[in-house]
């Protein structure tokens, strides 16, 4: 064999392993390609999931806030109501001669999420006393 077919034959196998070298990075690319799609066809399932989970929630939020703002307005009118009754009450007695005496609101009516703990219920961690 003589030096120039030696060369021929070097390029020859170079030229076969770069094609080799190059159907096996296509091939890897691909497989890349199509875990990432796969990888985003499970993202965009996830984000259904997830918007509907969200609607969800804001629906129920936006219903708690208007029950939330009917149980307000009727706390404030009973409150109101009270207090006229309250007076109501005082000026009888003092018409009468007589003192009435009328309590003040428990705080816990006034403000119920401020409970006193006790001791004897389970705590579920969500309230801290």
């Amino acid at each position: 064999m003589n030096p120039k077919e030696g060369i021929e034959e070097r390029k020859k196998r170079r030229r076969i392993s770069n094609r080799n070298s190059a159907r096996k990075s296509r091939m890897k690319k691909q497989q890349q390609m199509d875990t990432l799609q796969i990888e985003i066809t499970k993202m965009e399932s996830e984000k259904v999931v997830l918007k509907e989970q969200i609607d969800l929630v804001a629906g129920n939020y936006f219903e708690m806030e208007s029950e939330n703002k009917v149980l307000k307005a009727q706390y404030d009118e009973l409150t109101e109501r009270l207090q006229s009754l309250n007076s109501f009450l005082k000026m009888i007695g003092f018409v009468n001669g007589y003192e009435i005496e009328i309590p003040e609101m428990p705080q816990t009516l006034v403000e119920p999420w401020q409970l006193p703990c006790s001791n004897g219920v389970a705590n579920t961690g969500m309230f801290k006393c």
